[in-house]
């Protein structure tokens, strides 16, 4: 069976305080020892990955993101979406908010991974390495770069397809990471 390169984890976020304070539901549960989640009363999702309201940064890092570090440092090129409506944690998995003032523990998956990132370059110092790393976030059709505060915002433009449909983007963060690199 061939592996399919794309893998979708789904995170399910503990309610906020302001949340539980408007007396708001859960509406998202875990299928127990299965990868689904169940919206509502009976809509069933099925995905790669699925973490549960109490899963840790490090879970989700150890799970998700490590395997691709991994590929990353074997030549591989790795991109990680983080998408979902605003509030629902993406900033969160990606970052840990304000990561200056973000407990170790509470780190997201950028920091990790470019921590192990190099932690492994100088542990390989015969292998001259380059490293290109982007980070984006789409939101309200706007593109920012995130690496670059100086750039102004670029407007995306949404288009109609033949039946007069058109798409809308609401909110999504992404990484790419990639890596090159030479033995001397």
């Amino acid at each position: 069976m061939e592996e399919i390169p794309v893998k979708v984890a789904v995170r399910i976020r503990p309610l906020l305080s302001k949340e539980i304070l408007h007396n708001h539901q859960v509406c998202v549960r875990l299928v127990p020892n299965a990868k689904q989640v169940i919206i509502g009363k009976d809509h069933v999702f099925t995905f790669d990955f699925v973490f549960g309201k109490n899963s840790t940064q490090e879970e989700v890092y150890a799970v998700c993101i490590k395997p691709l570090l991994v590929s990353l440092t074997e030549g591989y090129n790795a991109t990680v979406f983080a998408y979902g409506q605003t509030g629902s944690g993406k900033t969160y998995t990606i970052g840990g908010d304000h990561i200056a003032s973000v407990a170790v523990d509470e780190r997201g998956i950028i920091p990790r991974a470019i921590q192990e990132l190099f932690q492994h370059i100088s542990e390989h110092c015969n292998i001259n390495f380059r490293v290109k790393v982007s980070y984006i976030e789409v939101y309200k059709e706007e593109l920012r770069d995130l690496l670059d505060l100086e750039t102004s915002v670029k407007e995306l433009h949404i288009r109609e397809d033949e039946k007069g449909n058109t798409g809308r983007i609401s909110a999504v963060k992404f990484g790419i990471l990639g890596l090159s690199f030479y033995c001397c």
